[in-house]
């Protein structure tokens, strides 16, 4: 049986809709899908310890799924990168903290696939640099780091089926679970 593990950002946790549904699309291709919760207050988010401790955090429940579990982190959670590129753990990162240096070189060391999903109103997103680390990239236009976009409610709400669809068809492109 494949796993994917859930790494919460900041203030989104696993059960936000973003990572929610994004582990539901491992749920239904067969995965037991771990959602892990953040069990102490974090660092500072901007410093580059909190690299460290979210890897303290998180390698403990990989350590015990074993195998090659997918990574689905948003925000704060994209600090595992490190723990994906050293791995070689294929990953999903929603909102990632692409104005992080270490974030983007942890990006940059991955060799399994990884989709970045951004939106264009997030100021720690670089939609130029995604491109350059992945070919698997959603980007949406005016989407803020919770990816909610101007207008009505429902417009935010289109937004989430946009990154269901391409959470599904990166699995699908990299034949996960395999």
């Amino acid at each position: 049986m494949a796993d994917a593990v859930v790494i919460p950002g900041a203030w989104f946790g696993p059960g936000a809709p973003l990572l929610m549904y994004a582990g539901d699309v491992a749920d239904q291709r067969g995965a037991a899908v771990h959602r892990y919760s953040w069990s102490q207050e974090f660092p500072k988010l901007d410093q580059p310890e909190i690299e460290s401790w979210v890897r303290g955090e998180v390698t403990p429940l990989i350590d015990t799924i074993g195998g090659r579990p997918l990574l689905i982190g948003k925000s704060l959670g994209t600090n595992a990168a490190a723990i994906a590129a050293e791995r070689s753990l294929p990953a999903v990162w929603l909102t990632p903290l692409l104005t992080l240096p270490w974030v983007v070189d942890a990006l940059g060391r991955a060799t399994a696939p990884f989709l970045l999903v951004g939106g264009t109103a997030d100021k720690l997103w670089d939609g130029d640099v995604a491109r350059r680390l992945s070919p698997h990239v959603l980007e949406v236009e005016g989407a803020d780091h919770g990816m909610y976009v101007p207008g009505p409610l429902t417009e935010s709400i289109a937004v989430l089926g946009r990154v269901v669809v391409a959470v599904e068809e990166f699995l699908d492109a990299v034949g996960w679970p395999s």
